[in-house]
């Protein structure tokens, strides 16, 4: 590891990343890729939409950055500090005028659960949905400074499990904020897939407990143990894919073909690293790309800008570009409080 967090400004750039990719894939989301190219022309060269306005899910992340934010302002990051604000600040993007950007269903059936005072969290989240809802917003627990492996591992799945309560979601939502921080720290991108199967590994059979209560009672698995190794082992399986892809496909075939269409949770993860890893050093080029495939255009797209961002920190964004982004003051405050 060879850069510090802050030199490079991993936190700033990682969200600059995830919100311009979203803004770029939002405008091509449910279309096919000759489409994407019909409306857009050759897609190393798309422009970024005017006005650059974003999905829910850059609105989802800033939720989860603010609730994340007000909980660390009470002390070190609990289960007990984390969901009361995290929960506020989901049920308070739901009733907002600005939820308008085509919401997730499992978010906003698991939001109006969540706003009724008598409900427990975990019977709020869906357990039968691993949507990829839940880790296109995770970047935060990533980028958080001085954190536990414990706590940004129980943080990145409680969060999922609010809305998104499949094992797969858990896991899939953890090994995103694996990513970015291990990015953040200066891992080098050649040895990451490895160092993500290996974490999936070693966590295969540990229930975070503590973090997530009896939300595994929820499901028909006989412990919490089966329960989360269901959802560990659907995302070594997309990471076997996902090698496979990196040492055969051209970037110029659709990604989607390869691992799937990021419409669930460890394709979305796949799916961004494989337009983050095909252009490490390239890194509107791998936003390009991920905005420019079949699937979950907006998720993919702002997955491979997280990972980008995080790896090379704020300059990897031109300020033509930078400068525009919808709800930039908010996303500059979040980076520069966690670079700092």
């Amino acid at each position: 590891m060879t850069m510090t967090t802050g030199a490079k400004r991993a936190a700033t750039g990682a969200l600059t990343g995830l919100a311009l990719g979203d803004a770029l894939g939002f405008p091509t989301e449910f279309d096919d890729v000759p489409s994407i190219l019909a409306k857009c022309g050759p897609w190393r060269e798309m422009k970024l939409p005017r006005p650059v306005i974003v999905t829910d899910d850059t609105q989802m992340t800033l939720a989860l950055g603010r609730g994340i934010r007000a909980a660390m302002d009470r002390g070190p990051l609990t289960p007990q500090t984390m969901v009361e604000p995290v929960r506020r600040e989901f049920v308070a993007w739901n009733r907002s005028p600005e939820n308008n950007r085509a919401p997730g269903g499992t978010c906003v059936r698991a939001c109006e659960l969540l706003e009724r005072a008598d409900r427990r969290w975990q019977d709020a989240g869906q357990i039968g949905s691993k949507g990829c809802g839940a880790n296109m917003r995770v970047a935060p627990v990533g980028l958080v400074p001085a954190l536990s492996d414990e706590q940004r591992a129980g943080a990145a799945q409680l969060q999922s499990g609010l809305t998104h309560g499949h094992p797969t979601a858990l896991a899939a939502a953890d090994l995103t904020a694996h990513a970015v921080r291990l990015l953040a720290e200066g891992a080098e991108p050649t040895g990451l897939v490895g160092l993500l199967r290996s974490y999936a590994y070693d966590n295969r059979t540990r229930y975070h407990e503590r973090w997530l209560g009896d939300l595994w009672t929820r499901s028909q698995d006989p412990s919490g143990e089966d329960f989360i190794a269901r959802g560990w082992d659907e995302c070594l399986a997309v990471l076997d894919r996902l090698q496979q892809a990196l040492r055969t496909v051209s970037p110029e075939t659709d990604p989607c073909l390869a691992v799937g269409a990021g419409w669930i949770a460890e394709e979305a993860l796949a799916a961004g690293l494989l337009c983050f890893l095909l252009f490490v050093d390239e890194p509107l080029t791998a936003l390009r790309r991920a905005a420019c495939t079949s699937g979950d255009s907006d998720s993919i797209a702002c997955l491979a800008g997280a990972f980008a961002g995080a790896h090379l920190g704020s300059g990897a964004w031109p300020d033509e570009w930078a400068e525009q982004v919808e709800y930039r003051g908010e996303l500059l405050a979040l980076g520069a409080l966690w670079d700092a």
